[in-house]
């Protein structure tokens, strides 16, 4: 039974990893190679089906966490980032630090992938805790959560963007309703999941190299215009490229370089040229040292990206060893309501698969043939697909593995958190899913 494989597959990795202390690339390859073998892959094609994998995963993120930690380093090491912080604790208060962390995350990850969005934030969260001595999950765990909620629920992201052209839903529509279900259940889960006991009692350090230690006088720091216009930089060149898409159609040389400026690894690599200057000579710090910065910052990514990679490689094997295939076989036939059967599926997609984007891909085609005479709205049928793919993070989601080493979680701590937050959001986007289609109906055509 491949959902049988998946499990005890997900029970060896923890078992390698927490029992026997292997690191977690080399764990994951290795399980990797076993559920293959058992999944019935030629022996022959393994290595091509690891390789892509890790191609595929790496190619989608090592220039957006690269380029996003060199960027974040440069900050740091210049005061930039100290300054932002400083102006958010006096905005803010240190008591309101966590709601700062979900207002910044909204306003960024609203169009930005997790990833991207996470990578430029960090380094803010980072020196809120070196300034205010908050633990580290404090500070962090509230923009995590918050970013998940923006990157699984709200389209112009990827998987729901993908969701509402299967179901030939509005994807304004579906950014507005998703909106009163994801502000408040973000909002709510940010808050209360750092003030749990369980949370509480895991007091994780900063990973070594990702920030740098000095505290700087206000002297010594950049402006806070010059600060907040380079962290913005990127997300003002993303948002535009996604507006544009959004509203227009056509096919001209001015879009197409729109879309070039605005795709992540872009935007970020022109941001760390514009860093560069901005926070090196302009303000007297040689190049030199600026580039010891981004060295720094490229050295403390290796082994993230290494595990990240892994973590692909084990999705990829899942993908094809016909884990997908059986899943729609088995839900076929299933008497349960549209909504939840389409939340249900991209649920135990998430969990079989680990990525949300292919967890609500392929859980869209599943479920469409249900849209037609159900009367469900188009737009909830992709809110509710959407909110299902965030549920059970776990250790085949190779965003699990960023999430635990900028935490500096153990493996069961990062399934503790993390695990326990997406299920948990989405659950409660489930519940708003249902309650928006009873508003709609009330309200008429």
């Amino acid at each position: 039974m491949p959902l049988l494989v998946v499990g005890i597959s997900v029970l060896v990795l923890l078992i390698l990893m927490t029992r026997l202390k292997l690191n977690g690339f080399a764990a994951l390859l290795l399980v990797a190679v076993g559920v293959a073998l058992v999944q019935g892959i030629p022996l022959v094609t393994i290595p091509d089906v690891l390789a892509e994998g890790i191609g595929g995963q790496i190619g989608d993120t090592m220039l957006t966490i690269g380029l996003g930690a060199m960027l974040g380093r440069v900050m740091g090491d210049s005061g930039a980032a100290q300054r932002i912080a400083g102006t958010l604790l006096d905005s803010f208060g240190p008591r309101w630090v966590q709601v700062a962390m979900v207002v910044t995350a909204m306003l960024i990850g609203v169009t930005m992938f997790y990833e991207v969005a996470f990578i430029i934030i960090v380094p803010i969260a980072f020196t809120l805790v070196r300034v205010t001595g908050a633990p580290l999950l404090w500070v962090g765990l509230p923009m995590s959560v918050t970013l998940s909620t923006m990157h699984s629920f709200l389209p112009p992201h990827p998987g729901p963007t993908a969701v509402a052209a299967t179901f030939d839903a509005s994807v304004g529509l579906t950014l507005l309703y998703g909106l009163f279900i994801a502000v408040p259940a973000g909002a709510l889960v940010a808050l209360v999941w750092p003030r749990l006991p369980f949370v509480k009692a895991m007091t994780p350090s900063i990973p070594q190299g990702l920030v740098g230690e000095r505290e700087f006088t206000d002297e010594e720091m950049p402006g806070l215009g010059w600060s907040l216009f380079v962290a913005l930089f990127p997300v003002a060149l993303i948002v535009t490229a996604a507006v544009t898409d959004m509203a227009t159609s056509a096919e001209t040389g001015f879009l197409h370089f729109v879309a070039f400026v605005g795709s992540a690894p872009i935007a970020l690599m022109l941001t760390l040229c514009l860093a560069v200057w901005a926070f090196g000579p302009r303000i007297g710090r040689s190049l030199e040292e600026v580039g010891a910065s981004c060295s720094s910052a490229a050295k403390a990514m290796a082994m993230i990206l290494l595990v990240i990679g892994a973590g692909g490689a084990f999705k990829n094997v899942l993908v094809e060893g016909g884990i997908s295939d059986y899943i729609k076989d088995a839900t076929d036939g299933w008497s349960v309501s549209p909504i939840v059967l389409a939340w249900l599926v991209a649920v135990i997609l998430r969990i079989a698969l680990g990525s949300a984007t292919v967890a609500v891909v392929t859980a869209s085609g599943m479920v469409l043939p249900l849209l037609a005479g159900s009367g469900v709205h188009p737009e909830v049928m992709v809110l509710a697909v959407a909110c299902g793919s965030i549920a059970f993070s776990h250790v085949n989601d190779p965003g699990f593995w960023l999430f635990k080493e900028y935490f500096n979680l153990s493996v069961i701590e990062a399934i503790k958190v993390r695990t326990g937050y997406t299920t948990v959001l989405a659950v409660l986007g489930l519940g708003g899913v249902l309650v928006a289609e009873q508003v709609l109906d009330l309200l008429g055509p």
